[in-house]
């Protein structure tokens, strides 16, 4: 008799266990599951999908205020490289308009034209030209644009409000394209 109660409790030991070992596996209260997170905040700056964005600052075209990028945010970044001969820039530039209007309680639209390979007059100009109504950053020597490996115009680079950089994209997309991806940014 005793011998069976002895046999029924390490069987239910066994059980209780098993029990226990299936609900940590599931996502059940753990040490390790109260510190574990789904996306944890990369450490490593890079102009990469994944990686944290590397830091700048930037004069606005008119020179008199200074952006700052890197590191957390109020809101998501759409960063945009452009050139004012650059046709795909300008055929993206109403776009653009659309989304800094459309998402501005989630989102900020930096233009950034890349001077080196324009001149501050003809920026000036397509702003005029298109309307542009979201900051227009000058990046007089380039550095920025390589420092995010810049290989065409325009490029557009989507960094959520941690600071990690979600996607780079490499020309033109459709108003569409383009809008599903900001719209899916600005819900993370």
């Amino acid at each position: 008799m005793k011998r069976n109660l002895y046999i029924w409790a390490g069987i239910l030991l066994l059980i209780g266990f098993a029990f226990w070992q299936t609900s940590n596996k599931e996502g059940g209260l753990s040490i390790q599951n109260v510190f574990q997170t789904d996306n944890p905040i990369p450490t490593e700056t890079g102009a990469k999908a994944g990686l944290l964005a590397p830091p700048f600052e930037l004069k606005g075209l008119e020179n008199k205020e200074t952006y700052t990028v890197g590191g957390t945010r109020e809101k998501a970044l759409l960063l945009n490289f452009w050139a004012s001969w650059c046709d795909p820039c300008k055929m993206e530039a109403g776009s653009l308009n659309l989304l800094a209007k459309n998402y501005k309680d989630g989102l900020d639209v930096y233009g950034v034209n890349v001077t080196k390979y324009d001149t501050v007059k003809d920026a000036k100009q397509f702003v005029d030209t298109f309307k542009l109504q979201f900051p227009i950053l000058t990046d007089e020597d380039g550095a920025v644009y390589d420092l995010y490996k810049g290989m065409a115009f325009p490029t557009n680079v989507l960094i959520d409000k941690n600071g990690v950089i979600q996607e780079i994209i490499l020309g033109i997309l459709t108003e569409e394209e383009l809008e599903k991806k900001v719209r899916a940014l600005v819900k993370k």
